[in-house]
């Protein structure tokens, strides 16, 4: 359990309409999470709109905001776009990653 342990894992931050890592995750009323587009998709076709996991059906159709929170947390889980690995990459100059095998990235942290 990913608790007791203390870590997460990409499986916490996966939409249970798609199975993908979150893209814009948003909170419902009932506490779930899904991608926006996801329940955008899901609540164009389900009337009334209802939660896919517990149920509970919305009379109104609740406003969806994305979840910074969780987009952060989800963010470490996508793969990364090369052009966001070319932003990365470890240039003249700037302090490379001591733990990055092949293509060395920019240190995120530096101890002193």
């Amino acid at each position: 359990m990913a608790a007791a342990s203390g870590r997460l894992t990409e499986d916490q931050f996966r939409c249970s309409t798609c199975l993908d890592v979150f893209t814009d995750p948003v909170v419902i009323p009932c506490g779930h999470n899904f991608c926006k587009n996801c329940i955008t998709k899901h609540w164009d076709v389900k009337i009334p709109c209802h939660c896919p996991v517990c149920k509970n059906v919305f009379y109104a159709r609740p406003e969806l905001r994305v979840n910074t929170l969780i987009s952060n947390m989800a963010a470490q889980f996508r793969p990364i776009s090369n052009s966001s690995l070319e932003k990365r990459c470890a240039k003249t100059g700037d302090i490379s990653c001591d733990i990055c095998t092949g293509t060395k990235l920019k240190a995120l942290k530096s101890y002193d």
